[in-house]
């Protein structure tokens, strides 16, 4: 059995909790518009044996998501020493356009497994494309054609232009800007550019920057970025750049990774060995706080962003060599965890009453998970090498990036 541990007090079907979808929109961003994994105007009752393969191309290494807009699938990877951005048709794979630009990068030791490829998923906004490579280097293209429109590096302002392992924290589209976390290890800043001109609007250059990527959340009735940097977990006024909140928050060998979660007014945090923690920012005048709401020391995640379901959290801990969990988002209570050794990683995504797990021996697992336990469904093999970037489900087709590929499996 897939369940090891649950609580029996809870017995209504996860169903009745679901939040009402939208339309289906565009994947314009790492994790979707909302950076939550959710998947809007999503419907489906059952799934077929097997996926079938609608198209597959070969576009470089790296764990760059893909990211759809207006029927056009965008992707970022490293062709040889070029960082490469591409687009192609989303029914047919067709490619529409391309272009490129020559990257010299030498991996951290640790990191050689993974490749010179970028990590950093690239985001959408006003028809423009935003992409930020491993070495730091960020750009922005006309959606439509591949056009520059402009280019910022870095190698003037910091010694180091990427933290140990590659520039991870993808760019954030909003309302005009596109936000970015720039610099390596030791110094760096969180930046808002124009995204029409690229003129710097603001930046907050307390810390070096994490793999965690930013999201824009309104607590307090304050918009602010949220985000993992270097050494702390930090709120900062979406309009000026302002620090609101700082948490202090250190991972071993440097790793803050997982993306924050927005459950209400509370944020959803963990880290390699850290627990998941729920963080109530508030605010007092002009100066900021932040509650504990609660702890949960017993499922930390180390690379895994988890999902919510209603009013349950689900992730991939890293203890026990991989394991499936569920907690109350309310009050942190777990509700039940899977038996161990699911793997080393999962990309998850909510869509509909379904849960998708992609975990990085190219399975594709879709769950119907409730608070009582995590219903098995299908698994599909999705790919013939690793795949650590983030899949995209857009109507009933699943794109997925492999080590150098990507390939579009139809749900029909």
């Amino acid at each position: 059995m897939l369940m090891t541990k649950f609580s029996k007090s809870l017995s209504l079907s996860l169903l009745l909790l679901w939040p009402v979808m939208a339309q289906a929109q565009d994947w314009t961003a790492w994790r979707g518009p909302n950076s939550d994994g959710s998947v809007a105007g999503f419907e489906r009752k059952a799934y077929p044996e097997t996926l079938k393969l609608k198209w597959k191309t070969t576009v470089g290494e790296g764990h760059s998501s893909p990211v759809v807009w207006s029927k056009k699938v965008y992707t970022f990877a490293r062709k040889d020493d070029r960082e490469v951005v591409a687009c192609f048709d989303l029914d047919t794979g067709k490619p529409v356009w391309s272009d490129g630009y020559a990257v010299s990068y030498t991996m951290h030791p640790a990191a050689i497994p993974h490749g010179k490829g970028p990590k950093a998923t690239p985001a959408i906004g006003e028809g423009k494309l935003f992409t930020f490579g491993i070495s730091g280097i960020l750009s922005c293209y006309d959606a439509a054609t591949g056009g520059l429109v402009w280019r910022k590096e870095f190698s003037s302002e910091y010694k180091l232009t990427s933290p140990y392992y590659g520039a991870s924290a993808s760019p954030l589209y909003d309302d005009g800007v596109v936000i970015v976390q720039t610099g390596g290890q030791g110094k760096g800043a969180i930046r808002a550019y124009d995204a029409k001109t690229g003129e710097m609007k603001w930046q907050w250059g307390g810390d070096g920057p994490g793999y965690s990527s930013p999201m824009v959340v309104e607590l307090e009735g304050v918009r602010q970025i949220v985000t993992q940097t270097q050494e702390n977990i930090v709120g900062i006024s979406r309009a000026t750049g302002q620090l609101l909140w700082r948490i202090p928050f250190t991972t071993d060998y440097v790793q803050n990774i997982v993306t924050p979660l927005l459950f209400k007014n509370t944020l959803i945090l963990s880290g390699l060995d850290k627990g998941t923690f729920a963080v109530k920012p508030v605010r007092r005048g002009e100066t900021w706080a932040t509650q504990t709401v609660w702890r949960n020391d017993a499922v930390p995640m180390y690379m895994n962003s988890p999902v919510l379901i209603g009013s349950f959290i689900l992730g991939l801990s890293h203890k026990n060599k991989g394991q499936y969990f569920c907690l109350d988002a309310a009050t942190g209570k777990t509700l039940w965890t899977s038996e161990g050794r699911q793997g080393d990683n999962a990309a998850m995504l909510v869509a509909g009453q379904w849960l998708f797990s992609l975990n990085t021996d190219a399975e594709l697992i879709v769950f119907k998970a409730g608070a009582t336990r995590l219903e098995l469904i299908r698994k599909y093999e999705a790919a013939t090498s690793a795949t650590w970037a983030h899949p995209v489900i857009t109507s009933n087709i699943v794109l997925i990036k492999d080590v150098s590929t990507i390939a579009a499996w139809s749900l029909e």
